[in-house]
């Protein structure tokens, strides 16, 4: 077998949260140019991604489902619903998540709970329910997005950088307790990465500025940086990689 063997996903089946837009797009074409099939977890309708990904000859499925408000018992019949539409599930990737700004000493409980709840919570529970039936099946790969904020305080963030710092816990936490039953938990480090989520720094002139000095590689990234770190995690490649972080970030953290 060629090293470059190890990298191919035919035949599994991706379970990718947000995977209607952003880094969520990314990371399903991603998978899909690699043989996996997608199923999608998103509030948001199908994007140009679905098209895309069913042009490869991969099936891609949208569930649909706020994780903002979702219930435990609606995230474990939403992995188990992917299981039904695809057939199976291999690969978790918890990407969706939220960034409410606000300052420490004004930051609301009502701001507090929403964060935790879709780049914490949802993640802790999905993650269970998928390892449930990976468990069952001899193993599989769940890759987290955590952030750069999982290692700093950030700015104006304390709720994103808690739950961030929290992804990194239970990546490793879950990584240690998996490892045997064959599941790989790692976490993806993005750096300042050209979405939605950042829009208002990259508009702002002086800490677009700031950021930028900072990162070696000169740049932004783009949501197809993080695209060879994916496959490689969810890939047979990581088979003995567990509860790592891979940064990817233009040499931020470097710096």
């Amino acid at each position: 077998m060629s090293v470059l063997d190890l990298f191919k996903l035919d035949g599994k089946i991706a379970l990718v949260t947000g995977a209607s837009r952003g880094l969520g797009e990314a990371i399903a074409i991603a998978l899909a140019e690699a043989g996996a099939g997608i199923v999608s977890l998103s509030r948001h309708p199908e994007g140009e991604a679905a098209a895309q990904i069913r042009a490869l000859g991969r099936c891609y499925h949208t569930i649909p489902r706020d994780l903002q408000t979702a219930t435990v018992p609606e995230l474990d019949a939403a992995v188990q619903e992917a299981v039904s539409l695809a057939g199976r599930l291999d690969i978790l990737a918890n990407n969706a998540g939220v960034i409410l700004r606000g300052t420490a000493v004004d930051f609301s409980e009502a701001d507090w709970d929403a964060t935790l709840q879709i780049n914490l919570k949802a993640v802790y529970f999905l993650s269970q329910a998928a390892a449930r039936i990976m468990m069952q099946n001899g193993g599989g790969k769940i890759i987290n997005i955590a952030s750069l904020l999982s290692f700093q305080g950030g700015i104006r963030v304390p709720a994103y950088s808690a739950a961030k710092h929290g992804i990194m816990g239970i990546t490793r936490a879950m990584g240690n307790e998996w490892a045997a039953k064959g599941i790989n938990v790692n976490a993806i480090v993005p750096g300042y990465i050209e979405t939605d989520a950042t829009a208002a720094l990259r508009n702002d002139p002086e800490r677009n500025q700031e950021i930028l000095s900072r990162i070696p590689a000169g740049r932004w990234g783009k949501p197809a940086d993080l695209q060879g770190a994916v496959v490689f995690l969810a890939s047979d490649a990581a088979h003995y990689v567990h509860g790592a972080a891979l940064t990817v970030d233009g040499g931020w953290r470097a710096r």
